[in-house]
């Protein structure tokens, strides 16, 4: 288990083989390629894309929970991939005999889905080679007006009796994930460089692979996240889906050459983490 920013984080990721990213203390998990024994606990599931890597493990995780009594899950999931999303369901309970009994979301960029009276999850558009969205959850706090801020609690009181609504929402993120996606989605949505925990994708990191096909094949590069090292605002950062091309030693040793100090130190690898490095 991985604390980061104050938050748990059970993760697995390796570029076109399996993520899964399991945040136990939310109840939630961003995909399923693969259905560890733990995200069968979980309720919720983001699901970024459908790429194979990323849903693979979803018939495992929705029976498993049937076969042991627990509630039903919530898939959420771009809006364009419901229809295929159910038809693969559908599929599944015609070969297996079974119910697979869950809820599916359709979730756009704009819209929310609840989690908890204090925490929303939005999605943003991320730019891949198919119909992809990153997530952001949102801590959400009724604080007082500014305007209201000098009354004295009967003057507040006396509002509240009359209809006044005296308290705004604040909302904060909390984690943001990009799932696989170019680097312009770090360009386009504030939220994810201000996020508490921000979770993405850097899945080359030398001239193995140039920026050129790294943005071909939808990825995000190193040399992109160093050219914008000054942008990030986050108190942690988790690199994930780093390309089986490197060994965590490899990868750990490019990130403290080439990541400027103050970001290097907020930055940690997913894979050495797993391999007991980090």
């Amino acid at each position: 288990m991985l604390r980061l920013a104050g938050i748990d984080i059970d993760a697995v990721s390796v570029a076109g083989l399996e993520t899964c990213i399991q945040l136990p203390g939310l109840s939630l998990a961003f995909d399923l390629g693969i259905c560890p024994r733990s995200a069968v606990k979980l309720p919720t599931v983001f699901f970024t894309h459908a790429h194979v890597d990323h849903m693979a493990g979803v018939i495992h995780h929705v029976a498993t929970r049937g076969l042991q009594r627990m509630k039903p899950p919530t898939y959420v999931m771009p809006e364009r991939n419901v229809a295929d999303f159910r038809a693969m369901l559908d599929c599944w309970r015609r070969l297996d005999g079974s119910a697979l009994d869950c809820e599916l979301v359709g979730l756009a960029p704009g819209h929310d889905h609840r989690l908890r009276a204090d925490l929303v999850a939005r999605p943003v558009a991320t730019p891949h080679r198919v119909v992809s969205q990153g997530y952001v959850l949102w801590e959400q706090r009724q604080k007082l007006r500014p305007s209201l801020r000098d009354r004295t609690a009967e003057e507040l009181r006396a509002l509240r009796r009359a209809g006044q609504d005296v308290t705004e929402t604040v909302e904060t993120p909390l984690v943001a994930f990009t799932g696989d996606s170019r680097i312009e989605a770090i360009d386009h949505h504030e939220a994810l460089r201000r996020a508490r925990l921000l979770i993405m994708e850097v899945t080359f990191l030398d001239e193995r692979v140039d920026v050129e096909r790294t943005r071909a094949k939808g990825h995000i590069h190193l040399d992109e996240v160093v050219a914008r090292a000054d942008r990030f605002e986050n108190e942690a950062i988790l690199l994930t889906h780093l390309s089986a091309r490197y060994s965590a030693e490899q990868a750990l040793r490019i990130l403290d050459r080439r990541l400027p100090r103050h970001l290097r130190e907020r930055v940690t690898l997913l894979a050495a983490h797993n391999a007991g490095l980090a």
